[in-house]
């Protein structure tokens, strides 16, 4: 059955490059540095400036660097993918989704996504996922350097200044209705690519409570979670089985018990008879 999760983050100046790294299972991620990496089904990147169109952990590296102090360096998209689906098919999902929200003609943002598919820790199943980070400076299609890009947006004479950036509203109303209506599009572009490939399933960005269901969502229990929880059911196991060890225990005492009664009774009637018979 399909699942549905769809989150957004934003990282600050100083974070960008490490979690571009970490994403994409470069330097220190790589597999040859760390076997827990080897999860990577697929990796992008688009709408980079062309100083970083091959590299774009170079973007990001910049982005930290010039990005002003109290500003975010990147933002992040953070979304499950269906386990229905083959690699090719989920790269193609993600494809469309990115495609929709971070390349239409106003608004085209430098992004980066990667494929993740690591092993469910309880059930060991898949649990592919993507994130997709991307710049909140849009591109405006003029050739700027590293330091320039991420200056202040000149709107009198924009080749001046550096790319504007999409800050967003500050009105909480406002950002809670743009994230409402990011997860309905991406509810919406999974639902389309489940029926593309023959799945009759579907998934709603609404709470449990938004769709009427009266049953309590699931908790996240994250990976100390999951070792506690396997922890919780060795410890169970373990004292089932010492229960079914003293259960068998009581159970030879009786018996033994009933055994040595049987002879003393027997043993008894015995030596009665023959107390009569003399």
């Amino acid at each position: 059955m399909a699942s549905y999760h769809c989150t957004v983050s934003f990282g600050c100046k100083g974070k960008a490059s490490s979690h571009a790294s970490y994403i994409a299972r470069e330097e220190k991620y790589s597999e040859k540095e760390a076997e827990r990496y080897e999860d990577l089904e697929a990796k992008e990147c688009g709408n980079m400036p062309d100083w970083a169109k091959e590299k774009p952990l170079e973007f990001w590296k910049a982005s930290d660097e010039y990005e002003r102090a109290n500003g975010s360096a990147y933002r992040e998209i953070e979304i499950a993918l269906p386990r229905e689906l083959t690699p090719s098919q989920r790269l193609d999902l993600v494809r469309d989704f990115v495609d929709k929200e971070l390349c239409n003609e106003n608004k085209k943002h430098a992004y980066q996504f990667a494929i993740h598919n690591p092993k469910a820790a309880i059930d060991g199943g898949e649990q592919p996922h993507a994130h997709i980070m991307y710049s909140q400076r849009i591109d405006d299609g003029l050739e700027r350097s590293p330091d320039q890009y991420f200056k202040r947006y000149n709107a009198k004479n924009p080749e001046r200044g550096g790319c504007k950036k999409d800050s967003g509203t500050l009105d909480y109303t406002a950002r809670k209705k743009e994230l409402v209506d990011l997860r309905e599009r991406f509810a919406n572009v999974q639902n389309k690519h489940l029926k593309k490939h023959g799945f009759d399933t579907e998934v709603s960005h609404l709470s449990l409570r938004d769709r009427g269901l009266n049953y309590a969502p699931e908790k996240h229990l994250g990976a100390h979670g999951v070792r506690q929880f396997k922890l919780a059911l060795v410890e169970h196991e373990e004292a089932k089985k010492s229960e079914e060890i003293a259960l068998d225990n009581v159970q030879s005492v009786y018996e033994e018990t009933s055994a040595q009664e049987r002879q003393e009774a027997e043993a008894r009637a015995t030596r009665e008879r023959e107390e009569r018979e003399r």
